[in-house]
């Protein structure tokens, strides 16, 4: 009984402890919370040196305050328990929890090891300023690479805050494609720099090398010489890298480095350079268990400072008379100068650089999601590879792969952005539209700036040696892919293909290429995707995109639900000879025809189409709908032409020809349905295009769904209001380029 008292008065004091505790905690909060700031984030998270020093002060005061106050309460505390004894039977009741703790406090040097470990201090991580600009380099190459390291920039550009500088050391292909996708895709604070890895070649070319990246893989050596001589230090990324988290606390670590340290890396993840993967393994030098190459903090300046162009061709010379050749390219020659020079390296912590090759330590580097800073896909198996957590992993890539590009156009808040000309240009012509425009958006649309990503698939294309060579040139969105094959079966030659999509239908379009045996097989297709934006489909703007790419003396300009008789390819290149189409303007017709069965046997000659002309199998095109469209080809001659024969402009006229590359664009007014590929045959004709129909060619229309623009022509007064409108201004725009010869057009129109 004598001893309940006490007990009593023990929970009170304890209760006292924790509500002193608590409410201290709660003042301070408050307190920070008035100045703008949590106590959560304090002083971590403070921007200035200045700002920090005294924030820190203010909460030293507090806290020895607040301690002292709980210095007391124990106290009182441990003279209470000394007071009331042991129990009458000998227990023990609780001296051994307090005993601890009585008399020992954050005030003392001496903790428990219960305190420290939950003792938390702000970590002392360097900060890179607001606007610090943060340069990053790649080597790419070719036509795979370059669509990797879409999804690597992607993934920096969602999670960064800070100004970049994008340094690319590529072959000519990979610099045609990221320099056409950079200038379209015009994301705000970004600068990007290219450098011709041919010209870094012969610095490298003498190592053998039996690595898949080839001589590329040892470009990455170079980059002291490559780079300017002004640029002092570098982030250097693999092309199948993906950041989960702002690439600035990466750069942050360029201000850990030691005075001597150069380089930093992270430990490699697999036991290759521990030399025990099989008999008779003998990997390259290196210290421990090595280091990887994907992720490379360089400290330019230091490396140039010490010689380092040197330093690695001993090192490489050295090495090679024994290794004989390079097995991982650049990270042998890297780690054998590290072994040689450690003092040189920094280490960086191994979720920097978590590497997804099979049988590798990889999930050593983290224990939770939040953990994971860069994912590292090492393995040739790449999204395949075995890993417990590739799922997540996988997932995570695929987000970035497939993730919306014109989202990372954002500007940066409070730093200012280099305006290009074309940014200019087009603020110049946004700020002339008129909102209250009934076709503001037709008109909107016209400027819009979609990102272009050319060849998206591997391309290769010999030209001829006569001159006479001929692209056909199409567009399409995902619902007409499924007419790809059967064109490449249908015409043997090179091909140039807008395809207007999203960035994850590309990808599903990628998947469909990839499965696909027959498009596998035909390199000389080149593939344009377009980024889709904006309410309407660009279609003539879709179509320019595959009309600049296109790389022969002569295009043929088709639609993709249209199959070329077979054969046509080369009758083509003999009729480009015989009309003498080198010297004179003209542009040849190819009759187009179209069949409402799904399944057709594709006629292999003039007669055979014929005869299924007579009996329904096939009609003129358009035949139902719109007989304006193809009338003037005149069907009726063609039927006994053997020779090709003229036709005269009319209005309405839009058949399928074949031109020189230099012919006019299409005008990019013209969006949806209606009058794009008019429009392009009467700039031909104000151009004195000779229209020549080809008495022995033709192509058939396949039968598909009606598209989605042109059941908004069909429903929409506002859509034709505004087509109309913009016929007006295009013969407006075509009398005053033509003068009195485009007359004709304006009044052909008025006729109709």
């Amino acid at each position: 009984i004598m001893h309940m008292p006490f007990r009593g008065r023990l929970k009170l004091l304890v209760a006292s402890l924790t509500a002193v505790i608590l409410l201290t905690w709660l003042y301070l909060l408050a307190g920070n919370l008035e100045n703008g700031r949590s106590l959560l984030l304090s002083p971590c998270l403070s921007e200035t040196p200045e700002a920090r020093v005294l924030e820190r002060a203010v909460l030293e005061s507090r806290v020895r305050e607040m301690e002292e106050e709980n210095r007391q309460i124990r106290l009182q505390l441990s003279q209470l328990q000394g007071t009331a004894g042991q129990p009458a039977d000998g227990g023990n009741y609780g001296n051994a929890v307090w005993g601890a703790s009585a008399d020992t406090g954050p005030e003392d040097v001496e903790n428990t090891a219960e305190e420290r470990a939950n003792h938390t201090e702000c970590p002392r991580s360097p900060t890179v300023l607001k606007c610090e600009l943060i340069h990053v380099a790649c080597v790419c190459a070719g036509h795979n690479a370059s669509r990797d390291v879409v999804t690597l920039v992607k993934s920096i550009l969602f999670h960064r805050k800070n100004p970049l500088h994008f340094h690319f050391i590529t072959d000519a292909v990979a610099n045609q494609i990221l320099s056409s996708l950079f200038q379209s895709w015009m994301v705000p604070s970004v600068q990007v720099s290219f450098y011709d890895a041919d010209e870094l070649k012969s610095e490298v070319s003498w190592i053998p090398n039996k690595h898949y990246s080839g001589i590329y893989g040892l470009m990455k050596l170079t980059l002291t010489k490559a780079l300017p001589s002004d640029l002092t230090k570098v982030i250097v990324l693999d092309t199948d890298i993906t950041f989960a988290t702002d690439i600035a606390e990466l750069w942050a670590i360029f201000r850990k480095f030691t005075d001597k340290q150069v380089i930093g890396l992270v430990e490699n993840q697999s036991d290759w350079y521990l030399g025990n993967l099989w008999k008779n393994h003998k990997p390259w030098p290196a210290l421990g268990r090595g280091f990887n190459t994907g992720v490379i903090l360089l400290y330019l300046e230091r490396l140039r400072r010490i010689g380092w162009e040197q330093m690695w061709r001993l090192t490489a010379e050295r090495e090679l008379m024994s290794m004989l050749s390079t097995s991982l390219a650049d990270q042998d020659i890297f780690n054998a100068f590290i072994k040689q020079n450690p003092v040189l390296v920094h280490q960086l912590p191994c979720f920097w650089n978590v590497q997804l090759s099979d049988h590798t330590r990889s999930e050593q580097c983290y224990t939770e999601v939040s953990d994971l800073k860069v994912i590292h896909w090492n393995s040739p198996k790449k999204l395949r590879v075995k890993n417990k957590h590739v799922e997540f992993f996988r997932n995570l890539y695929l987000t970035f792969l497939e993730y919306d590009g014109n989202l990372l156009r954002r500007e940066l808040f409070g730093c200012p952005s280099h305006a290009t000309s074309e940014s200019v240009q087009l603020q110049g012509a946004l700020e002339e539209l008129d909102e209250d425009d009934q076709c503001y958006d037709f008109r909107r649309e016209r400027i819009t700036v979609h990102r272009v990503h050319l060849y998206f698939l591997q391309y290769e294309y010999t030209p001829t040696g006569d001159d006479t060579d001929v692209t056909l040139v199409a567009q399409l969105s995902m619902d007409r892919l499924q007419m790809l094959e059967a064109i490449c079966k249908h015409w043997e030659g090179p091909i140039s293909l807008a395809l207007y999509m999203s960035d994850a239908e590309a990808q599903q379009f990628l998947r469909y290429a990839q499965a696909s045996e027959v498009l596998k097989n035909r390199k000389n297709v080149g593939y344009h995707i377009v980024y889709k934006e904006g309410q309407f489909y660009p279609v003539n703007l879709v179509r320019n995109v595959a009309l600049r790419n296109a790389n022969t003396p002569y295009v043929f300009l088709a639609d993709v639900d249209f199959l070329p008789m077979y054969g046509l390819y080369d009758y083509l290149r003999k009729s480009v000879v015989q009309l003498d189409m080198a010297n004179t303007k003209k542009a040849l017709v190819v009759p187009a025809f179209e069949t409402l069965r799904y399944r057709l046997s594709f006629p292999k000659s003039k007669a055979e189409l014929l005869s299924m002309l007579d009996i329904g199998t096939l009609y003129t095109f358009r035949y139902h709908v719109w007989t304006k469209g193809h009338a003037p080809t005149n069907y009726a001659k063609w039927r006994t032409a053997t020779t090709p024969y003229k036709v005269e402009w009319e209005a309405d006229f839009e058949p399928y020809v074949v031109v020189k590359r230099d012919c006019p664009e299409y005008d990019q007014r013209f969006v949806g349905f209606g009058w794009n590929k008019v429009s392009h045959i009467m700039e031909l004709d104000a151009q004195e295009y000779d229209l020549m129909v080809l008495p022995n060619a033709f192509m058939i229309h396949m039968p598909h769904a009606p598209s989605f623009d042109i059941s908004k022509f069909r429903s929409s007064p506002g859509y034709r209001y505004c087509l109309q409108t913009l016929k007006e201004e295009f013969h407006q725009d075509l009398s005053r380029k033509y003068g009195a010869a485009a007359l004709k057009y304006l009044t052909a129109q008025r006729n109709i």
